[in-house]
Parts: structure tokens; C-alpha cells; sequence
């Protein structure tokens, strides 16, 4: 059995910084797991895409988050992250991660990441 999980959500203030991971776990060798991206989905709102990664490396982020989030991976951990600076009220949402294993896509449950002072 496989699954996804984020963690490293919580409350910060206008300007802070948090590090999202998303780890895949259970029946799974290391390296198996191809990480696609991070989305988001705020009150009220349609999720919406934040970062993606290919198996090369290759990283392209929505116009909003630019400059302020990095994500990146460890293979060999079959892990994830979503590095996030300069955090403003309005990247408050769900943030959830996806990962393509064993030719099936898994998504994460989310992690709440709440950005008020």
C-alpha cells in the first residue's frame, strides 16, 4: 500500500517563511516515486497550481508565487518540498502535493498553511 503526505503547514505572519514536505511512504523502493507538483485551494476558491517538477529537475511556478517559492526533491527519500518566503495573507490555503507511483497519481490529503498576522 502506498500513500502521500504533506506536513510542515501552519499559522505565520505576513513576511515568514514555512517549508512544506511530501513524503510517499508504504510499499515503495527508493527512487520509485515521481513527484509532479504543489496546488492550492483557498476558501471559496478552485484548487490551482503552484509549482511542478519534472523527473529532470526542470521547475515552472504560477505567476503569484514566482520568486518566493522554490520547490525541489530528494529521490532517495522519495520526498518533496515546497520552500515558501515572503508568505502574504493571500497564499493562505490547502496545500496539496501529487506524486505519480507505479504508474498510478496519488494526492496527499493537505496541509493548511494560514498566513495572518
Amino acid at each position: 500500500q502506498v500513500q502521500v503526505a504533506e506536513s510542515g503547514g501552519g499559522l505565520v505572519q505576513p513576511g515568514g517563511s514555512l517549508r512544506l514536505s511530501c513524503a510517499a511512504s508504504g510499499t515503495i523502493a527508493r527512487n520509485q516515486a515521481i513527484f509532479m507538483g504543489w496546488h492550492r485551494q483557498a476558501p471559496g476558491k478552485q484548487r490551482e497550481l503552484v509549482a511542478t517538477i519534472t523527473s529532470g529537475g526542470t521547475t515552472n511556478y504560477a505567476d503569484s508565487i514566482k520568486g518566493r517559492f522554490t520547490v525541489s526533491r530528494d529521490n532517495a527519500k522519495n520526498t518533496m518540498y515546497l520552500q515558501m518566503t515572503s508568505l502574504k495573507p493571500e497564499d493562505t490555503a490547502v496545500y496539496y502535493c501529487n506524486a505519480l507511483i507505479r504508474d498510478r497519481l496519488y494526492w496527499g490529503q493537505g496541509t493548511q498553511v494560514t498566513v495572518s498576522s
